[in-house]
């Protein structure tokens, strides 16, 4: 195998193999589940340099070419909550891309390891993506509904989702009853895109809201959060 070398080379490796994890933690997460069937021998999710994902059993050579993955993901998933198993496995998915990319930064300088760990830690890690997922809902981000959607007279005018928000961002002061009615646009870290969204309640008290979005569903969010992370842009 022809190793990545250089700072931006092994970055590279790095993204490619975190959106094949990511993918396996997020949009493919039921087959990740199935294929780690408790039944099967101690088995390793890897992430590969083509971004993709696979689950298999560990490497047969001692030691392995790269530092291997966490063992036996699959004995634990069913002696726990299914978001607590994918939570889990994601620690360990990120440990596992740190030891690769220091792997191969191994022959750079201070400076250049340095460089490097600055360029990993400007993105979210596997951890906080599929616990941001989780936080907002109880599966996924709002998916598009069988058929043709509704949207409510409210929502026409704008763009269901976008790449940038186009308010302003909720800040701590913001939350009060009359948030209530507002449009807002909500970030999700996982796609990096803005949801369009009403503010249907607020707990000023608890800091807490629910919202629906224009496919019609709701979701309950902690204001609190959301304002800490910049998470929400009101129109």
């Amino acid at each position: 195998m022809d190793f990545p070398k250089t700072v931006e080379e092994i970055f590279e490796d790095y993204q490619r193999r975190r959106n094949g994890l990511l993918r396996a933690l997020t949009d493919d997460l039921e087959d990740l589940y199935q294929q780690a069937d408790p039944e099967r021998e101690n088995l390793c999710l890897y992430g590969t340099r083509e971004g993709n994902w696979a689950v298999e059993l560990p490497a047969d050579e001692v030691p392995p070419e790269l530092p291997e993955p966490c063992l036996g993901i699959n004995f634990a998933r069913d002696g726990m909550a299914k978001r607590d198993w994918v939570a889990l496995v994601a620690v360990h998915s990120d440990s596992w891309l740190l030891a690769v990319a220091f792997f191969y930064a191994v022959k750079l300088d201070a400076a250049g390891r340095m460089r490097l760990f600055k360029l990993i830690n400007t993105m979210p890690t596997l951890f906080e993506s599929v616990s941001q997922r989780n936080k907002y809902s109880k599966s996924s981000a709002p998916q598009p509904q069988p058929g043709p959607v509704v949207k409510k007279k409210k929502f026409e005018d704008r763009p269901v989702e976008s790449k940038y928000p186009s308010g302003r961002l909720l800040k701590a002061e913001d939350v009060s009853p009359a948030l209530k009615g507002r449009q807002a646009e909500l970030f999700w870290p996982d796609n990096q895109l803005w949801y369009l969204v009403e503010i249907i309640s607020v707990n000023a008290k608890t800091k807490q809201a629910k919202i629906v979005y224009a496919s019609g569903e709701e979701e309950d969010l902690d204001l609190a959060e959301i304002v800490r992370e910049g998470h929400m842009a009101l129109l």
